[in-house]
């Protein structure tokens, strides 16, 4: 089966291209009732859109269509499909080098697989980071039923190139960073993050990030031991995306570098709970969530479009080339790549969370509705309110 689909109870497929017509999503698995709008959508895409200081400049706005799924506002238990037209695109700097596949990129694994003659060249098609929109449309559509858990989710550059922020991160701190066009998980970071980008933008060149996520109030239990660990399908899921390369949780490989003594997390009494000491594993123990904030590291390599010259073959003589690769591109892909990271974990946590019985299958009550949609507001609101504050 084509790899196009993700997730059981909470399923999604994305379709389309990245200089095609339009890129879209078929969301199945939402309960009736959820009162969804295009600009409840529209707010969560704006923080991957390009355009902005230190992305592509490709100009989309990223207006959606709803085409179904959604009837007087709320959702009506069916599939939802989504569409988002893709209306700044000019393929001019791919008619240039089709012959000639890019270093870095899927462009000959792809051709290898399916085909010259069957390869969209354009954009890099099917493997463009222009995918990811579809992934972020349904991640709005998770974050909004997670808050009727009162579960937050907040991603945030840990590391730019080899400069990487040593300070523990808070939520708070996480949370903030998505109004700044660097995402820095420490807003000290952030001036010095900027002379790196700086940097790499005026010599042709690009940069590398490593991105941190941290779940606020994550459910307990949620994971299905041995192949369906609650880490398994959060790897899966972030590994996915385009230019991930890495992938761990908690301490992750620094466990590695230690006796078991030094990281042995104790659990203790904490109001009454259950609780770890420290949190070393991140929130999940044996593939389940502990109920402690969920935490785990991506990394993204750099862009590989750089306007540096690289050895490749030239597919119609078989013969090695030099080639600059043109176009618009991002200096670094992990700053776009946060709200993407953000929308794949709260794909997968709600997959969960209605496997495991905690988010109505079929529809929610009223009473869900009222709390999710108090939630939601004051997310928008303070996500305003720090917007202004910059």
């Amino acid at each position: 089966m084509p790899g196009n689909s993700f997730g059981k109870m909470f399923r999604i497929t994305t379709f389309g291209e990245s200089h095609g017509q339009a890129i879209g999503v078929v969301i199945d698995g939402v309960p009736a009732g959820l009162p969804l709008s295009s600009e409840d959508i529209e707010f969560e895409l704006r923080f991957r859109r390009p355009g902005s200081l230190y992305t592509s400049p490709r100009a989309e706005s990223d207006k959606i269509e709803i085409l179904s799924g959604v009837f007087n506002g709320r959702t009506t238990g069916m599939p939802i499909t989504i569409i988002v037209r893709n209306i700044d695109v000019d393929s001019s700097y791919y008619e240039e080098i089709k012959y000639t596949p890019r270093p870095g990129h899927a462009d000959l694994p792809y051709i290898m697989r399916y085909g010259f003659e069957n390869w969209d060249y354009r954009g890099g098609g099917r493997a463009s980071g222009r995918e990811t929109v579809a992934r972020v449309i349904a991640g709005a559509i998770a974050k909004k039923l997670l808050l009727s858990l009162d579960t937050w989710i907040a991603g945030c550059i840990k590391s730019l190139g080899n400069m990487e922020i040593e300070d523990e991160i808070s939520f708070e701190e996480a949370f903030r960073s998505r109004c700044s066009p660097l995402k820095p998980c420490s807003i000290r970071y952030e001036n010095m993050f900027r002379e790196l980008i700086e940097k790499a933008i005026s010599s042709g060149d690009s940069v590398g990030g490593v991105v941190e996520v941290i779940v606020k109030n994550p459910p307990v239990g949620l994971g299905e031991p041995v192949f369906d660990k609650i880490k398994a399908d959060l790897a899966k899921a972030v590994m996915s995306i385009p230019g991930v390369v890495g992938f761990e949780v908690g301490l992750g490989f620094k466990y590695a570098k230690h006796f078991g003594s030094e990281v042995m997390d104790e659990i203790i009494v904490r109001d009454g709970r259950f609780g770890w000491r420290y949190n070393y594993s991140g929130g999940i123990l044996g593939g389940i969530t502990t109920g402690e904030p969920i935490v785990f590291r991506c990394a993204f390599k750099p862009t590989s479009s750089i306007r540096m010259p690289y050895k490749t073959v030239d597919l119609r003589t078989n013969e090695e080339r030099i080639i600059v690769i043109k176009g618009r591109h991002d200096p670094c892909i992990a700053i776009r790549g946060v709200a993407v990271v953000e929308a794949m974990t709260a794909i997968v946590l709600v997959d969960h969370a209605i496997r495991s019985g905690l988010i109505p299958s079929v529809r929610l009550s009223n009473d869900i509705v009222s709390l999710i949609e108090d939630r939601w507001k004051r997310y928008r609101e303070v996500c305003m309110h720090m917007e202004e504050l910059r």
